[in-house]
């Protein structure tokens, strides 16, 4: 009788909260709710409308980063030479680098991630691509790969342009 009842208590409970999902509101303009573990969509709001991805796209730069970790193709004491452009770069967030110098790829996984540093970003994308526009086709080919089907990237800081942009859902 116990387990009769606490089963009845689970499928209430259950039902309850998909019922509740259906009741759910964002004055967002966009959202997403995933399950972790089944993918499944819980909860979306114009999921795939075009949006602006803002220092989300620092995510793509640093996953580049890591694979070419991974492939041991980077090392974390591999340095990149700071670049005029890079330098400049004061809009946003900074991690305040110096023109010609070299800063190691870990300080600059730190200034990314922690400072959110374009310059940081700028830095990285010149250093493994050549330009930030090369870099910027790059993460581009590797959100396609991954399965990010409507991004698109111009920068990789994450900077407005009207040809950069996400979606919720790929994001999520």
């Amino acid at each position: 009788m116990k387990n009769f009842i606490l089963n009845i208590l689970i499928l209430l409970l259950f039902n309850t909260s998909i019922v509740f999902a259906s009741y759910i509101d964002t004055n967002a303009e966009t959202a997403v709710v995933i399950d972790a573990d089944s993918g499944k969509i819980l909860f979306a709001k114009d999921k795939d409308k075009k949006t602006y991805p803002a220092s989300m796209t620092k995510r793509m730069t640093v996953l580049i980063v890591f694979e070419k970790l991974d492939n041991e193709t980077l090392t974390l004491d591999d340095k990149f030479l700071v670049s005029n452009r890079a330098w400049k770069e004061r809009e946003g967030s900074s991690m305040f680098v110096e023109v010609d110098t070299e800063i190691r790829v870990e300080d600059l996984l730190r200034g990314v991630i922690v400072q959110s540093g374009n310059d940081a970003c700028i830095v990285i994308a010149e250093n493994i691509a050549g330009t930030e526009k090369a870099f910027s086709s790059m993460m581009t080919e590797k959100a396609k790969e991954i399965g990010l089907k409507n991004t698109n990237f111009t920068n990789s800081t994450g900077m407005y342009d009207s040809k950069h942009y996400s979606t919720v859902y790929d994001i999520a």
